[in-house]
């Protein structure tokens, strides 16, 4: 299968490239590099930033070389808090960059699209467990252009786009150290890299409605994740689909007490964290009912909170 990805230098689509690899596919990767690593691809990188206005143009020309099957898009903005501080750029570059790539795949015929959504989709859901039918208001522009990102998808339709939305909860670990976050944008990168800096980490408030006052997220590994990719492109395969949005976690929660729990085994070092106050728009609990893409698509995950901390502890040392 010849697969057309975007963002693929980044950190989840570097393992999205290196599984459809070892499947046997082909790859073509776009990415403008802004936040992707180009050592992380062993080829060339087509360098295109998808919001520029010359994108359509240049995306068109190579989808005339060569016929893709399919296109995984992961090129976006994804930081909650910067897109509070821009958020015209976050809704130039994620809504500008996906309606460049719809363009052009209408233009060539090109049918068949996971795209890149976000747990941020549901803003703060009261639920235990969190499912696709749940009415989300996102409480940040990230998370608005997310959502906004599926409904161009949906839209699409109308011209014969299949289109699947991939909401992901908390991603982290790694393959190697090759393919290893080097962003401080998530908990456990974050707390890593204080390690590494003799700091402690920091808990945002230990006063929430949960059994150890921390906050609950659901932590999936990025190597499931990539997974979920390749299985959602053959779901487009099928001759109907049934649902066009599936969470992708492990349907287990745990707390940032516990993940630094798993870091101090993994890392052994004794730390203590530091206690800070609450941050504003962090919901108490939010973890994945995942019986719609386990039912599905086949999916479940197949690596818990100890492999996932291990595996990112290992890959930034």
């Amino acid at each position: 299968m010849k697969l057309l990805l975007t963002g693929g230098a980044g950190y989840i689509g570097s393992h999205v490239a290196a599984l459809a690899e070892r499947e046997g596919h082909s790859v073509t990767i776009v990415d403008d590099l802004s936040t992707g690593i180009a050592n992380r691809i062993p080829r060339p990188v087509v360098d295109i930033n998808l919001a520029s206005t010359e994108s359509v143009e240049r995306l068109s020309r190579l989808m005339r070389e060569t016929e893709f099957d399919a296109v995984i898009h992961l090129a976006a903005r994804k930081q909650v808090g910067q897109s509070v501080e821009i958020p015209e750029q976050y809704f130039l570059d994620n809504i500008g960059g996906l309606a460049n790539l719809l363009l052009a795949m209408r233009e060539h015929d090109v049918k068949k699209l996971v795209f890149s959504s976000s747990a941020a989709t549901y803003g703060m859901p009261t639920l235990d467990l969190v499912d696709e039918d749940y009415p989300g208001v996102p409480i940040n522009p990230y998370g608005q252009t997310k959502l906004a990102g599926e409904w161009m998808v949906k839209n699409a339709a109308a011209w014969g786009l299949r289109g699947v939305n991939l909401r992901y909860f908390n991603v982290a670990g790694s393959e190697s150290k090759k393919l290893a976050d080097t962003a401080e944008l998530n908990l456990i990168p974050i707390a890593i890299a204080q390690l590494k800096r003799g700091e402690q980490p920091i808990v945002f408030g230990t006063d929430y409605p949960t059994p150890d006052g921390s906050c609950i997220r659901d932590y999936v590994h990025v190597e499931d994740l990539a997974k979920a990719h390749l299985m959602a492109v053959g779901y487009l395969d099928r001759p109907v689909q049934e649902f066009a949005t599936f969470n992708v976690g492990t349907g287990q929660g745990a707390s940032v007490l516990e993940v630094l729990e798993e870091l101090r085994e993994a890392s052994g070092i004794e730390f203590e964290e530091v206690l800070a106050d609450r941050r504003p728009g962090d919901p108490p609990r939010l973890v994945a009912n995942t019986n719609r893409i386990e039912k599905m698509l086949g999916f479940k995950a197949s690596f818990g909170l100890k492999e996932i901390v291990k595996s990112a502890w290992d890959a930034a040392n």
